[in-house]
Order: C-alpha cells, then sequence, then structure tokens
C-alpha cells in the first residue's frame, strides 16, 4: 500500500492509519446517532414547542431515547457479530 506521497507504507503504518479510519468511523456513527435520536424523539414528543418541557414530553423523551439505543446497541451488536462470523469464514 503507498501512502499519499507514493511511499510504501509500513505495516506498522497501515495499521496506524486503518485504526484511524476505525476512529473517524466512530465519530461519524455517534454524530449521526445523536443528530437522529434528537430528530425522531423531538418529533415524537414535543406536540407544542415552548420554553420549557412539561412532565409528560420529559417522560416521553426520556423514552424514547432509552428505547433509541436500545434498538441502536442491539442493531450494532448484531452487525458486529455478523462481521466476525463472515471474518472468520474467510
Amino acid at each position: 500500500m503507498e501512502g499519499l506521497g507514493g511511499e510504501r507504507m509500513s505495516s506498522n503504518q497501515r495499521e496506524e492509519l486503518m485504526d484511524q479510519v476505525k476512529q473517524q468511523i466512530i465519530i461519524a456513527n455517534t454524530q449521526e446517532l445523536l443528530t437522529k435520536l434528537g430528530e425522531k424523539c423531538f418529533t415524537k414528543c414535543i406536540t407544542k414547542p415552548g420554553s420549557s418541557l412539561d412532565s409528560s414530553e420529559q417522560k416521553c423523551l426520556a423514552m424514547c431515547m432509552d428505547r433509541y439505543m436500545d434498538s441502536w446497541n442491539l442493531v450494532s451488536r448484531t452487525y458486529t457479530s455478523r462481521l466476525q462470523r463472515e471474518k472468520n469464514y474467510q
């Protein structure tokens, strides 16, 4: 594998680059999660935007965020497990 300047990359450099790419993917996924969570739960729970949240809106938001995070974690674990199984078969 070649670097940006055309020079050959050592295995340590490739590994370091892959780690950086993985970190960037994690950051992008986290940003997407927070954006979607905010959009979905706000739309679902806030019917009359105002200067403060009433108790039912607070409860709805908390439950919505919990469900969304649980779902996200389930999908992430399932996806990771699938990738691991596919890697083991290669």
